[in-house]
């Protein structure tokens, strides 16, 4: 009795939902497709080119990479290209709103996706959050910090884990935001249409007006060259000088930094049913929004290292900085009006996706039915959009998000984990519909076209599983032991390079399986080899992050899973199904056995 209650609890744990049944839902209002080509990539910049173009740079080039700072945004944008092509092949394959919360539903099963859905509403709600209280702060820091000193006198907040005050400005710029996208998607894309030509015109701007500035000579600073303390008496950390002063070590740690600056772009796969022809557009806006934000972090960043050396680079507001060392005061106001209206940009391109997430999951019933109601004048999930607004605000009006501001990374991270490890699933799977033949020839090809069988199903499914534990085991001894293997200590050494055999040995065993060979309008190339890294450099940031983080990501989890237990599994649309079938089958089956007695 025992294990076959355990039985009925993995079905309905790994319960999936086809890519049909996404159709059966009642069409009599539908979102609306009105995002072309453009709108989509500008999302996709939107939510990514923000407060790190301006600030992102300047802090890794002084503290982690010196000019090689060049080098790291081209590691984190190849680490960012894997996944971004995971999402693209998803999208053309699940053209559906959700995101990887869809993707996981279809490929995993019931649980994982729930996990991932829950995931990603944390990682963009305080995404929202985060970015209203930079824009706060940095209109704070205009005003000559009036606003936080009237309210710390007044509002004081004595507690040690919230803000200091109340902050009643993001506050009211997540209600406005919220309001943007509830007026309409037409609407809120329009404006984050001309807010990110805005904020790309400034970038070139900076770009022209610095090119006239450089000095090449920064790039190749000898070590004596290099003052012991900087403008304010401050002792300056120059490294060894050169174009990568903090050496090979030094151009990673800043990749692992710069690869957050990629995070955003996977927002525009939750747009699946408001985007014009979704399957060709979702897939190329992902990877123009990926082209267009690498050449602006690769540009920006050698014309601050080289207007400027690494070592007296601002890291709060090294453009600004910049262009005041040179005594381009008009560039510098353009700089800083560019930089809010690229916060607000990213503000209102993160606070996007969050409620078709909701929606998706409260169509489903994994969340609360009314998520999934759309307005019939707006077309847009209104409620979805409220609640999410109202958390985002009070989240980033009340709490200390210093403290926070690594879960939307891990929500993030997570996310591009799924979806990679989707992709390998998908790719190796038996078609629905019958097993498919092991080799089969045609009269005008000579080379046999291998489709996957059970048994290879099987087979890579067991290599990937390996796959991810041994990734798993690599990334979080790495971190224990990263000191020991610096100092050349031989059994750390010889640990992880065990660990890295066998990964290669499980990503060998993948290769030799057979693919499915479905065209769409983007499949990820050198497959199973851009998955596996994308999987590896994923779980290896997740294990950078520190206890604390992972503590509140499992305090949120809980969360959520007594939500799925009391109310997703019962009320499951998936489930309902399923048991109406069963229902179904035994009373036919009790009809045959009255019939033949």
């Amino acid at each position: 009795m025992i294990r076959d209650q355990s039985v009925r609890l993995v079905n309905v744990l790994s319960r999936r939902k086809s890519i049909e049944e996404e159709e059966s839902y009642d069409t009599k209002i539908r979102l609306k497709r009105v995002l072309g080509l453009m709108d989509l990539t500008c999302l996709g910049i939107g939510s990514t080119l923000g407060l790190g173009a301006y600030v992102l740079a300047g802090a890794v080039a002084k503290t982690a990479a010196g000019p090689a700072v060049v080098l790291s945004f081209m590691v984190a944008a190849t680490a960012s290209a894997f996944a971004a092509m995971c999402y693209a092949e998803f999208a053309a394959r699940v053209p559906k709103a959700g995101s990887a919360y869809v993707y996981s539903y279809v490929t995993v099963g019931e649980l994982p996706a729930f996990i991932i859905g829950w995931d990603l509403v944390l990682e963009y709600v305080i995404g929202a959050a985060s970015l209203a209280r930079g824009l706060s702060n940095y209109i704070d820091s205009l005003l000559g910090k009036a606003m936080s000193k009237f309210l710390l006198e007044h509002l004081p907040i004595h507690v040690s884990f919230l803000s200091p005050y109340p902050d009643f400005l993001t506050f009211f710029l997540i209600v406005i935001v919220a309001g943007l996208i509830a007026w309409g998607v037409r609407e809120s894309t329009l404006l984050n249409n001309v807010f990110t030509t805005i904020n790309l015109l400034t970038l070139t701007t900076v770009v022209v007006a610095g090119s006239f500035y450089i000095d090449k000579k920064n790039w190749s600073l000898e070590k004596d060259e290099i003052p012991e303390t900087d403008d304010f008496d401050k002792p300056i950390r120059s490294g060894e000088g050169g174009f990568m002063p903090f050496g090979v070590s030094g151009v990673m740690s800043g990749a692992a930094t710069c690869f957050y600056g990629y995070v955003g772009f996977d927002g525009i796969a939750t747009t699946g049913e408001e985007a014009k022809n979704p399957k060709r557009n979702i897939p190329l806006a992902i990877v123009l929004s990926l082209i267009v934000i690498t050449i602006a972090y690769i540009a920006g960043a050698c014309i601050l290292t080289l207007m400027l050396p690494y070592y007296l680079q601002d890291p709060d507001a090294p453009l600004p900085h910049v262009f005041d060392k040179v005594n381009l005061t008009p560039v510098r106001y353009i700089v800083t009006i560019g930089a809010i209206f690229a916060m607000s940009t990213s503000l209102l391109c993160c606070a996007f996706p969050v409620p078709r997430v909701l929606y998706c999951m409260g169509r489903d019933r994994l969340l609360f039915s009314p998520f999934s109601k759309l307005s019939s004048r707006t077309q847009t999930p209104v409620l979805a959009i409220t609640f999410a607004g109202l958390l985002s605000a009070i989240t980033g009006s009340l709490f200390n998000l210093d403290q926070l501001i690594d879960m939307m990374s891990i929500g993030t991270l997570m996310a591009y984990t799924v979806v990679a490890v989707c992709v390998l699933i998908l790719r190796y799977k038996v078609k629905e519909g019958g097993e498919q033949l092991e080799e089969s020839s045609s009269s005008d090809e000579d080379t046999p076209r291998v489709s996957p069988t059970s048994a290879s199903a099987k087979r890579a499914f067991c290599a990937l599983s390996a796959y991810i534990v041994l990734a798993l085991a690599t990334c979080f001894t790495h971190v224990t032991v990263e000191d020991q293997v610096m100092e050349g200590k031989l059994w750390a050494i010889v640990t992880l390079l065990v660990l890295v055999f066998l990964l290669v040995i499980t990503v060998l065993i993948m290769c030799g399986q057979p693919k499915n060979r479905e065209k769409l309008s983007f499949n990820v190339p050198m497959l199973p080899l851009v998955p596996c890294i994308s999987i590896f450099v994923n779980l290896y940031l997740m294990a950078k992050l520190d206890t604390h983080t992972w503590m509140r990501f499992i305090f949120w989890l809980i969360i959520g899973m007594m939500i799925y237990t009391t109310y997703g599994i019962p009320h499951s649309v998936k489930g309902l199904k399923m048991k109406h079938a069963r229902e179904q089958q035994e009373e036919e089956q009790r009809a045959r056995a009255a019939g033949n007695p």
